[in-house]
């Protein structure tokens, strides 16, 4: 068992050299080192193409509209911001190193700082200037097999860049196989790696937590993988303490990404991905190539009660993919009501690592699918979509998480557009009380990071959509602000940040307290 807080080196802040005028993208057919297709100019990909330049913590001033006065508190957001070493790119989007955006607003001003999170295996590669472990998208280099460990996630490099958990004493930069890293809230500087006080070297804490808005307990859980394979999940106190875990045996080696919190239980569904660990452990394979898709094994779905965390049902359903839940509750007649983003299969993946690659071309349309389940016997009671808008990154309001939420906000697609060719580009919301999807227009040549809903501090009945956009035609990023119930109006409010911010995943909001 570690300890608490393992401090990594945190060298002192400096800005990343400045990036090259012609960057290199491999062909997305064979991701070899060898960068030879020229950089696509004017498109979302210059937003990726270059390592991202930190940034101090700045005053950042309206540039259009103005700052709500109910608008107090952090916005924090996680993704890949470096795709490249040296001669060598990344093998998937997932295995950039991560940087976090902190955004502080009073009221009346805003403040915005940028930096990486400082990993072990960040600051090796930084020194060697290339990809020294494999990853999600690359096998372990040549010269560091001999002395590969066994383990499956210590064969892949923690880039802590794919969520992020504000407490009350520090923010965590989450990812899928490790333990999170603790940064300050503040100046984001890297504090080192936080297992909690009680978890063990294996025991992952995953990217994608449940906080119930009453109680202030956090869920969330992570995949072991071994001869053993077990789904350990985890119940923390409002300071993320956590106060009681378990091991559920799987049986298998999938991968789960994403949890349900609804009403007194937690839903997971294992979906018909499975891990082929022969050609992993012989590095003829990186992780995310040796998933398999078998849709004739059907999705299971386990249920879960959220006090004693443990088993209530374990049923089976049709096969299909998801990445992300939405929200769930229990209605009147005791069934578990929720949804997610549902994909046919598991082409999601390949589309995922080309964009990684500058170059997607895989159609993997993603919409936005509703269920019922029996909690006591885990069946599927009823699944079908809810509006025929293709997108990722569901959220909700945080007060009205594992209740009815009127509204679900997502990533989407502009309207038109070839999404095996594109980036989800705008924000959408549905809307349970219309059974409308109403789209943001950002403009041409814009894109949105995934939304994140910020309550009004003074007025209960009202909420803000931040959001992070790319303009292209300017290569700049800015944050914008929109009315919740709203988003078919303009923004309120644009903000210039002082860098471009990559387009990455997952965010929270920090009310001010």
């Amino acid at each position: 068992m570690t300890t608490a807080f393992f401090t990594s080196p945190d060298t002192s802040f400096s800005t990343s050299p400045p990036p090259p005028k012609q960057p290199q993208i491999p062909d997305p057919a064979n991701p070899s080192p060898n960068l030879t297709q020229p950089f696509p100019q004017r498109s979302w990909s210059q937003a990726l193409a270059c390592p991202a330049r930190e940034f101090a913590s700045t005053p950042i001033t309206p540039i259009a509209g103005a700052l709500p006065p109910g608008l107090r508190g952090s916005l924090y957001r996680n993704g890949p911001a470096r795709l490249q070493r040296g001669d060598r790119w990344a093998g998937h989007w997932f295995d950039g190193d991560g940087a976090v955006l902190g955004v502080t607003f009073d009221g009346r001003s805003a403040r915005a700082a940028y930096r990486f999170v400082r990993t072990k295996a960040y600051v090796t590669d930084e020194a060697m200037d290339t990809w020294t472990q494999g990853s999600y998208g690359m096998t372990i280099p040549e010269t560091a097999i001999a002395i590969a460990p066994k383990p499956i996630r210590d064969r892949l490099r923690h880039p802590a860049n794919t969520s992020v958990l504000a407490l009350p004493d520090r923010i965590l930069a989450l990812w899928e196989q490790g333990h999170p890293y603790a940064l300050d809230p503040v100046t984001l500087e890297t504090r080192g790696q936080d297992n909690f006080e009680v978890l063990a070297d294996n025991q992952p804490y995953a990217a994608h937590y449940k906080r119930d808005p009453e109680t202030g307990e956090i869920f969330n859980f992570g995949v072991t993988y071994g001869l053993r394979t077990h789904l350990n999940i985890y119940r923390s106190d409002r300071q993320g303490r956590i106060q009681h875990q378990t091991k559920v045996p799987l049986g298998c080696l999938p991968l789960i990404h994403d949890c349900l919190l609804a009403g007194q239980y937690l839903v997971f569904f294992v979906a018909p991905v499975r891990l082929d660990i022969f050609p992993l452990f012989a590095n003829q394979t990186c992780f995310g190539d040796s998933l398999r898709w078998k849709p004739t094994l059907g999705t299971k779905i386990l249920v879960i009660d959220r006090e004693t965390l443990e088993v209530v049902s374990r049923g089976e359903t049709d096969p299909f993919y998801s990445w992300h839940f939405g929200n769930g509750y229990v209605d009147a007649s005791g069934a578990i009501v929720g949804d997610m983003v549902r994909y046919d299969d598991f082409s999601t993946n390949r589309y995922l690592q080309e964009v990684g690659l500058l170059n997607p071309n895989t159609a993997a349309p993603g919409m936005l699918w509703q269920f019922r389940i029996d909690p006591q016997t885990g069946q599927m009671l009823e699944s079908y979509p809810l509006a025929d808008t293709c997108g990722e990154f569901p959220i909700v309001a945080p007060e009205v998480v594992g209740r009815y939420a009127r509204r679900t906000y997502m990533s989407a697609f502009r309207p038109g557009c070839d999404i095996a060719r594109d980036l989800w580009s705008t924000i959408a919301c549905f809307d349970r009380q219309t059974g409308e999807m109403v789209v943001a227009d950002l403009g041409a040549h814009r894109y949105a990071i995934e939304p994140t809903y910020a309550p009004d501090l003074d007025d209960r009945d009202r909420g803000w959509i931040v959001t992070v956009v790319y303009d292209c035609e300017a290569h700049r990023s800015e944050v914008w602000v929109y009315a919740a119930d709203r988003l078919a109006d303009e923004p309120v409010c644009r903000l210039g940040l002082p860098g471009v911010v990559p387009m990455g995943f997952h965010g929270c909001w920090a009310p001010a307290v």
